[in-house]
C-alpha cells in the first residue's frame, strides 16, 4: 500500500504492455496523460499524472478532483463529474473528422 496515495502497489497498467524498462513505462505514462489531456477538456475536465504517485488526478474546472488508478476509473469518474457520457473513441479525438470519408473520398 502506498503511504502517499493509499492505493495498493500495482505491477503496471495494461497500456504499458511491451514497456520492459522503467524509462519505457514512464514514457507510456506520459503518453497516456497526453491523450487524457486531449480528450477530457471537451467535457470540462482536466487530467494529470504527476508521476510521483500511482494514479491519475481528474479535475473539474471548479476545482473538484479525484485520484483514480487506471483508465477504466478515469472514464467512470469523468462521467460522474461531468454529468454526461464520455466517449474516448469519439471521432473528434481519434482523428475521424479530418480524414474526409471512411472510404477515402471527400
Amino acid at each position: 500500500m502506498c503511504s502517499a496515495c493509499g492505493f495498493p502497489a500495482a505491477p503496471g497498467h495494461w497500456t504499458e504492455a511491451g514497456a520492459a524498462t522503467a524509462p519505457e513505462r514512464l514514457r507510456a505514462r506520459f503518453r497516456r496523460a497526453q491523450v487524457l489531456q486531449a480528450v477530457l477538456p471537451a467535457y470540462g475536465l482536466t487530467a494529470s499524472d504527476g508521476m510521483q504517485v500511482q494514479g491519475i488526478q481528474v479535475s473539474t474546472l471548479s476545482g473538484s478532483h479525484a485520484i483514480v488508478r487506471d483508465l477504466e476509473e478515469v472514464w467512470a469518474t469523468a462521467e460522474r463529474m461531468s454529468g454526461r457520457p464520455v466517449d474516448p473513441l469519439d471521432p473528434r479525438f481519434i482523428g475521424g473528422e479530418d480524414r474526409g470519408g471512411e472510404d477515402g473520398e471527400g
